[in-house]
């Protein structure tokens, strides 16, 4: 399994010809060939999309989304994503973006919310008619200051890509009152981001730095039970609960995208014994994980 792609490598390999920096690219969907599919890999670059008459299979971890007609996807670089069009032709605007282009003012209290920088968020919005409408013309503002000579134009794009982001926090639904600014959400918060960017495994000949809820506690200098405690009251989980279900999630990817063997999968998840691996992937998923490499691939 490729494990990442760069700028300059995307804009080849597609068609867009060469970016005019290596940090940031933008460019109307419409106007290039599309692939009917993307494959399923991880980029060393972020990516808001604006997706217009599209119908396809957006897949990114091991979760699929049906678009249809307009979607609005946030792509980062810890998420590996795949694209498969079933009908018609989608258009639309693509803006790339590295973490060198990122300034403190894109990750601000506010738009840090948003589906691009939010740890285990929904990456994948629909916005309504008048949304597109206004997301449109901002990508149109950002595709005009490419082109200009102004001395500043790079730092009009990234207060471009700020009134983006908060059109995307428009339509996220706001968390509960009582879990803001609560000790238990920030322990959560910590103990989510911590856990979401262990993933994606780009090597099996790497496993995975934390594996257990006390070296999660111990990193985070926190005692086993108060993190259990923090993940309960928030999310309703227990933490070994999330940590099972991300490596459920992550093996599942593997299995389906890579062609690393399952032993070499259970050991970049932390099992030093294959048939460990095969244990925990029937408990949790109800077959063992050749039977699930071996089924087709449904559609949701």
């Amino acid at each position: 399994m490729k494990s990442s792609e760069a700028i300059a490598e995307y804009y080849r390999q597609y068609g867009h010809g060469h970016p005019d920096t290596g940090q940031v690219a933008i460019y109307r969907i419409g106007e290039v060939a599309q692939p009917v599919s993307f494959p399923h890999v991880r980029r060393d670059f972020y990516k808001i999309k604006l997706l217009c008459n599209a119908q396809g299979i957006l897949s990114y971890g091991n979760q699929r989304v049906v678009v249809q007609s307009c979607a609005l996807v946030f792509v980062n670089p810890l998420i590996p994503y795949s694209w498969k069009r079933t009908a018609g032709a989608e258009t639309g605007y693509a803006c790339l973006f590295t973490e060198e282009f990122i300034t403190q003012q894109l990750k601000t209290a506010s738009v840090a919310g948003s589906p691009l920088f939010r740890v285990g968020g929904n990456p994948v919005l629909f916005p309504p008619p008048e949304v597109v409408s206004r997301l449109s013309s901002l990508f149109e503002l950002c595709l005009t200051e490419m082109q200009s000579s102004y001395v500043h134009k790079y730092d009009l794009l990234r207060n471009y890509l700020q009134l983006i982001l908060h059109e995307s926090l428009k339509l996220t639904p706001e968390p509960p009152i009582h879990q803001l600014g609560t000790s238990a959400a920030r322990i959560s918060a910590l103990f989510l981001e911590l856990l979401e960017r262990q993933f994606p495994l780009l090597s099996p000949h790497q496993p995975l730095a934390l594996k257990t809820a006390q070296e999660f506690a111990r990193q985070l200098a926190v005692h086993p039970n108060h993190l259990n405690k923090a993940l309960k009251e928030t999310t309703g989980l227990t933490t070994t609960g999330h940590i099972a279900g991300k490596l459920v999630e992550e093996a599942k990817a593997l299995l389906r995208h890579s062609n690393w063997s399952v032993a070499e999968i259970g050991y970049g998840l932390g099992f030093e014994h294959a048939s460990n691996f095969n244990i925990f992937f029937k408990k949790n998923t109800g077959q063992p994980p050749h039977q699930y490499r071996r089924q087709p691939e449904l559609l949701s």
